[in-house]
């Protein structure tokens, strides 16, 4: 059912035909060369992709022809990281991205607060995508909120999904008064007194707190999957990889949302296997294996050696600035090498979330000594990493998944981010190494990882080539040399992505699965903030157009 496997097609039409697309610009095989003509797609698949003079006998049997004239024809793009289920919970309330400035932050909260119905102490403020530079070189606690949110239940995720602020009354609420023993690189931040800060960093620190919280209905959560999927197709994406399984009933979510209709977009479902994890717990991932929809699957596993530089609970060689990230999420990172040969004796893929140095590198080294037998595992973020672990990720065959967002929206050229500043001058100019990592012939994924970042391929593909926010050239861009081609950007959201799960795709060519993305600009010859703006014209996912900006009439069969 999700077979990528191109199929033998004939050149000549023999039956009905369910869509033509014609164009001026379509980017054809793995070399996306651009050329004048058609697409003819039938069951979910290409049928053929010719010239423009051979057309006719083609449009002659479609139930339907678009013609989008000089908009670019593209494979459809993938997202390889993103958490849609778990993320629809985080994205709660008060959206902070982009406020840099504790001021702003507590009037957008003062303000959100008086205009939001609830009952102080009693119902709960939640915000999220609070960026750590709210903080200066002070404290990170919850006097954010004095004066403005006082004796408030105050629940606010930070932009990197691995911690949270909570304010006095909540944690009191929670029962959290002080420092806790968590598994791992999570712990409860507390002052020199040992009073509780506020701040909860990892999973096992959020869950103290995770019991109080008012849960959404489940008919809200997938009325906002829903939107979520939908603006996901409206910005040109086809499908994503989710690599989590953070909310337990996430397949029961999607299988109502499928009641209703199909999803806009395909998710290919990784779930997390995190610390602590008995062999019963791996058993009962590989039983998941292949359970689906029609547009969502379990295919793979996703794995966390690390936490998040921001927050000190990456896995460096040397500590960072402040003295942390010295710790694996995993207490015996063995464990977690032996979890990954289970699977791959299995033939699952997986997903490594590795952002510190060492982390990388001990999962390069991981996936190096399995024994080859064609399952391809993939490491996630890797954020700051010297030239020899580079080299380890290449000799061990390891194919990468980045967000170039990441690096152009939380970090600075000059260094000035909380980011840089932890890591030092030396490491921060080692950012987001996609250039050496595609040059030295790694596999390149591309993505998002939303909610930590806006989902928007445009807007990320720009990113990638500029090394900056698309739109901002007056942001110096970070690490300028690591900008990737715009060939190079399209291929990490189209036939990178298959790669770097082991699977054929992103390509148009006759046999290949029917999904395909058209823009008003072509991605590889458009100014990359040009590229960002973009008009979507057609999102086909599965030869079904999902999104139809083209204003074309359906050309009734025959006709």
């Amino acid at each position: 059912m999700f077979d990528q496997r191109p199929r033998s097609s004939t050149l000549t039409p023999t039956g009905p035909l369910d869509l033509v697309i014609l164009s001026s610009s379509i980017l054809r095989g793995e070399d996306l060369t651009a050329a004048p003509g058609f697409v003819a797609v039938d069951g979910g698949r290409i049928a053929a992709v010719g010239p423009a003079d051979a057309a006719g006998e083609w449009t002659a049997r479609a139930a339907r022809v678009i013609d989008v004239a000089e908009a670019t024809v593209c494979p459809g793009l993938t997202d390889a990281h993103i958490h849609p289920v778990l993320g629809a919970a985080i994205a709660r309330g008060l959206d902070l991205s982009g406020m840099t400035g504790r001021g702003a932050v507590r009037d957008a909260l003062a303000g959100y607060a008086a205009a939001t119905p609830h009952t102080p102490g009693t119902d709960w403020i939640f915000a999220w995508g609070l960026d750590p530079a709210v903080f200066g070189d002070g404290p990170w606690d919850n006097t954010l909120f004095d004066g403005v949110l006082d004796e408030e239940l105050v629940y606010i995720t930070l932009f990197d999904g691995h911690a949270a602020l909570v304010s006095e009354a909540g944690l009191a609420l929670a029962g959290v008064s002080g420092a806790r023993d968590l598994p791992g690189s999570a712990y409860v931040g507390v002052d020199p007194a040992g009073h509780p800060t506020g701040m909860l960093y990892e999973v096992a620190a959020l869950d103290l707190v995770r019991p109080v919280l008012p849960e959404l209905s489940f008919e809200q959560r997938v009325d906002d999957v829903d939107r979520l999927l939908k603006a996901m197709a409206a910005s040109g994406l086809v499908a994503g990889q989710v690599l989590d399984f953070g909310a337990p009933d996430m397949l029961e979510v999607l299988e109502a949302l499928e009641r209703r209709g199909d999803l806009a977009i395909r998710l290919r479902i990784s779930p997390w296997v995190m610390p602590g994890a008995t062999e019963e717990d791996l058993k009962a991932m590989v039983a998941m294996q292949g359970r689906h929809g029609r547009r969502w699957h379990v295919r793979g596993i996703k794995l966390m050696m690390d936490g998040t530089i921001d927050n000190g609970t990456a896995w460096l060689f040397e500590p960072d600035t402040h003295g942390e990230s010295l710790h694996p999420l995993w207490n015996e990172p063995e464990e977690l090498a032996a979890a990954m040969r289970f699977f791959h004796d299995r033939g699952i893929p997986t997903a490594t979330h590795a952002i510190g140095d060492q982390a990388v590198s001990f999962v390069a080294k991981t996936i190096g000594d399995l024994p080859p037998n064609g399952t391809v595992h993939r490491i996630e973020h890797i954020e700051s990493i010297p030239d020899a672990v580079l080299r380890q990720i290449i000799d061990a065959g390891a194919s990468t998944s980045l967000q170039p967002t990441h690096c152009s929206l939380y970090s600075k050229a000059d260094h000035s981010d909380n980011w840089s500043r932890r890591l030092g001058a030396e490491r921060a100019n080692h950012a987001w190494r996609t250039r050496d990592l595609r040059e030295a012939g790694a596999v390149v994924a591309l993505g998002s990882d939303w909610p930590i970042a806006p989902f928007d391929p445009r807007a990320i593909i720009a990113s990638a080539q500029t090394r900056r926010p698309a739109g901002r050239p007056d942001i110096a861009p970070v690490q300028p040399r690591q900008a990737l081609t715009a060939r190079a950007a399209l291929e990490g959201y189209t036939s990178q992505y298959w790669r770097s799960v082991g699977e054929t795709g992103g390509v148009i060519e006759p046999g290949a699965r029917a999904d395909l993305t058209v823009f008003a600009r072509n991605p590889l010859t458009a100014a990359p903030d040009d590229f960002a703006e973009a008009g979507v014209v057609l999102t086909v996912v599965d030869g079904e157009v999902v999104v139809d900006n083209s204003r074309t009439a359906a050309v009734p069969a025959h006709a």
